[in-house]
């Protein structure tokens, strides 16, 4: 199983935000950091405050920040509401033509192994990622 990148630039972005607690981010300041399509950001940013996990600030001075504490937002809670897709293989989807599936024993054994991927996640939050901003190679504001 692989994150798609939309769901990686999801984490790096609440990953900055966290990092700059002590304002506003702009999607073009985290797009030039992480050499990252503007246009692609903006999608990962309506995607992260539509699920709750960033505020957006309009206008000439605004930005984005998280919507809670690095500490109240569960990485689970982050992929969760990312990836669009947990659907393994095609026994695990709605229009499954699959033979065996009555009988195959491979859906229960990869549902469990999904099951330990999530209770992993679960344990964490966005605060055991928590990075400096110097991490990033940017300064703290003064």
């Amino acid at each position: 199983m692989r994150l798609m990148s939309f769901t990686d630039f999801a984490l790096r972005m609440l990953m900055y935000a966290a990092a700059r607690e002590d304002r506003l981010v702009t999607i073009e300041e985290i797009a030039n950091l992480f050499d990252i399509s503007r246009g692609h950001l903006m999608k990962v940013a309506n995607a992260l405050t539509r699920a709750g996990l960033m505020t957006a600030v309009r206008g000439r001075s605004g930005g984005l920040r998280l919507s809670r504490p690095p500490e109240k937002i569960g990485l689970g809670e982050v992929i969760r509401a990312i990836e669009p897709d947990f659907a393994l293989v095609e026994c695990f989807g709605e229009d499954d033509q699959c033979l065996i599936t009555r009988r195959c024993r491979l859906r229960g054994i990869l549902h469990e192994g999904l099951d330990a991927f999530n209770a992993v996640l679960d344990k964490y939050t966005l605060a055991d990622l928590m990075l400096r901003p110097k991490d990033f190679g940017v300064r703290p504001a003064a």
